[in-house]
């Protein structure tokens, strides 16, 4: 009975120990480490630490914001001068179709005075032919000329491969610059605002960390921090995938 007795008092006490010791687990609660001391301290760093971030995404981004209102003005600037550009040049071409017009009629009536045996009318009619190729119209329009004149049947010089394209060249460069211009300009307003949205959790991060000591029950306090801690860490790992201004230096 003796023996009996030692080992239910045995038994007894090892589950009053075990019972004791979840009963003290429970009341440290998870991160045991983490005292009110502590905390205090450290949520006191990443209040400093938030608050650095915060400036900087506010800084970088009103950078991308900068560069935006630069792209688009630059870009406004460059279609004005695209479409100025394209403006001459159609009026060029017209110029240059009616020039072609003019060539054609002296070539008849030099074919007519050729005919007639009218040598004197003949060759005022050829010196205004060349006033009208070589005195009128550009390089490209002269060579184009010289190619119609060449070919066996009848054509014009706007029918030369690529010649009616060489008037709008410069125009349309610098159309699509301004074209190029402009996307960049959206990029920056865009990732102005991914910015944006970053100094937004920053803010809350911030609003978190400065409510943790409201809170009368340590727990509590905890857990805010460590809600405050995820929003901080997701929004600076996404603030680093979102690209600097362009031409941004330290």
């Amino acid at each position: 009975m003796d023996n009996e007795n030692k080992e239910t008092m045995t038994e007894n006490a090892e589950n009053t120990e075990a019972t004791e010791t979840k009963e003290s687990t429970k009341k440290k609660g998870f991160l045991p480490w983490l005292n009110e001391s502590r905390l205090e301290t450290v949520v006191a760093i990443f209040l400093g630490i938030t608050a650095l971030l915060t400036a900087w995404a506010t800084w970088i981004g009103s950078l991308h914001g900068g560069n935006q209102a630069t792209n688009y003005a630059k870009s406004n600037n460059l279609s004005a001068d695209g479409n100025s550009m394209w403006n001459e040049a159609s009026q060029q071409y017209m110029q240059d179709m009616l020039t072609w017009n003019d060539i054609v009629d002296t070539l008849t009536d030099i074919e007519i005075a050729e005919k007639e045996d009218n040598r004197v009318e003949a060759n005022l009619l050829q010196t205004k032919l060349d006033n009208l190729i070589y005195d009128s119209g550009s390089e490209e329009f002269i060579e184009a000329v010289e190619w119609a004149l060449d070919q066996p049947e009848y054509v014009t010089p706007f029918d030369k491969e690529g010649y009616v394209d060489h008037y709008y060249e410069e125009a349309q460069a610098v159309l699509d610059e301004s074209s190029e211009v402009l996307a960049q300009g959206q990029e920056d307003n865009a990732n102005g605002d991914r910015f944006g949205l970053v100094t937004v959790i920053f803010s809350l991060v911030l609003f978190l960390l400065g409510i943790v000591g409201i809170f009368k029950n340590l727990p509590n306090r905890k857990l805010v921090f460590i809600i405050s801690l995820v929003f901080l860490i997701a929004a600076t790992i996404y603030m680093f995938t979102i690209p600097l201004p362009s031409g941004f230096t330290l």
